[in-house]
């Protein structure tokens, strides 16, 4: 797979030394299980797979080589390059603009825009609707585009089920950009309808089998369908994508359950499911795939407490933060700062979407356990910086910089 050259800003040599040792372990990715960091007092399993993916380390690439290549231009992000902090806020102090916010309310207008300006579209890509108007403004929509290639794989799934004459499904967050992105390249050529999770599945299936009306349709899915779409005509032939990022188990959970009942409605034989519904399988990434992963194998180790970092809009993050915290205590976290002490710590309230402050998150015991992961657009400098915040809170503790000395020597002469 391409390497890239990232901003050193965003680099660990102690992550990449760890990720690199096990890369080389595991060429195949088989081995989920964590890298276990003993620092004495406190014990550290990071997952197997973590921090930048492809996506998002070519679309960083791209727009600090663009940076660099047009000193005497107006540079302008159409949102978030990433769902970052870090990364968003470096692109702004290098004089980098945003055009729109990430649910796609303008903060500058289109107008202001000239053919000498440089637009970059983000890796969640962009809706057709918005490459019109920026073509209008004399903007080439491809010359600095960082589209990531799995999310264009989607839509090139969803183009082909469309022009089998399917109806495409969109396993998706409506307000994310990459969804609406999906949803926009979809509808150019097929009824396409967003539907967020198994509990709206279930709410399609009384219109698929036609036991409610085509008003409730709407008022049930308002701002999820494609104009002109006709439930009672648009639900007989489906098929399933999803955004990239979403959690896999939930996503074959729905075309599970969406395949069984149009089977039961049409009284379907095996070879016959193809009349109504398209043969497709989920279309998540490699990294979120992997990711996910590596956090059930993270999972099956007994701890204290788990931390998970990310911008707290990043959905791939926010599902591992789910599958973390049906297991244990977890805290989502954009950066080391939230750290604030042993005692406190300052995260993200998954659930009601809120920044909260928590105390004695760190139980008092003579050997703390802890799970660390972080999500597809996270530094592995943001990683480091939350290991040895974390280590500095147990004084006796061993340095990071010895242990994962000491853990490289154990497996390399192993």
């Amino acid at each position: 797979m391409k390497s890239f050259s990232i901003p050193t800003l965003f680099k660990s040599n102690l992550i990449g030394r760890i990720k690199e040792v096990r890369r080389l372990r595991d060429k195949l990715k088989r081995d989920f299980s964590p890298t276990k960091l003993d620092f004495g007092p406190l014990e550290v399993h990071l997952s197997r797979h973590f921090g930048f993916c492809y996506g998002v380390e070519n679309a960083v690439e791209t727009a600090y080589r663009i940076i660099e290549e047009n000193p005497d231009k107006r540079i302008f992000l159409l949102s978030e390059m990433i769902h970052n902090p870090a990364v968003n806020a470096d692109l702004l102090d290098r004089g980098v603009r945003f055009l729109q916010d990430t649910k796609g309310a303008s903060l500058i207008p289109f107008t202001d825009l000239n053919e000498s300006d440089v637009v970059i579209v983000p890796a969640f890509g962009t809706t057709l609707e918005t490459q019109e108007r920026l073509q209008k403004q004399g903007i080439d929509t491809y010359a600095y585009d960082t589209t990531c290639p799995f999310v264009e794989k989607v839509w090139n799934r969803a183009d082909a089920i469309g022009k089998n004459e399917y109806t495409v499904i969109v396993h998706g967050k409506p307000s994310h950009e990459e969804t609406k992105a999906t949803f926009s390249h979809s509808k150019a050529v097929t009824p396409t309808l967003v539907i967020k999770d198994l509990s709206q599945a279930k709410l399609l299936a009384h219109f698929i089998r036609k036991e409610q009306s085509a008003e409730e349709f709407y008022d049930m899915f308002e701002g999820q369908y494609s104009d002109g779409f006709n439930p009672d005509t648009d639900l007989a032939r489906l098929g399933v994508v999803n955004q990239t990022t979403m959690l896999a188990t939930d996503t074959q959970e729905i075309v599970e359950y969406l395949r069984e009942v149009i089977i039961d409605h049409y009284q379907l034989s095996p070879d016959q499911v193809t009349q109504h519904f398209a043969d497709t399988r989920d279309t998540l990434c490699y990294a979120t795939n992997d990711n996910q992963s590596a956090t059930y194998g993270l999972l099956q180790i007994e701890a204290d407490f788990a931390l998970v970092a990310g911008g707290y809009n990043s959905s791939n993050t926010a599902h591992l933060v789910d599958l973390c915290a049906e297991k244990l205590p977890t805290y989502f976290i954009k950066s080391a700062d939230q750290l604030v002490s042993r005692n406190d710590i300052v995260h993200f309230n998954n659930r009601k979407k809120d920044e909260i402050a928590s105390t004695d998150y760190i139980p008092a015991k003579d050997k703390v356990v802890v799970l660390l992961t972080c999500g597809a657009s996270c530094p592995d400098a943001v990683i480091e910086e939350i290991l040895r915040k974390l280590v500095s809170f147990f004084p006796d503790s061993t340095s990071p910089d010895d242990v994962v000395q000491a853990w490289e020597e154990t497996l390399i002469g192993s």
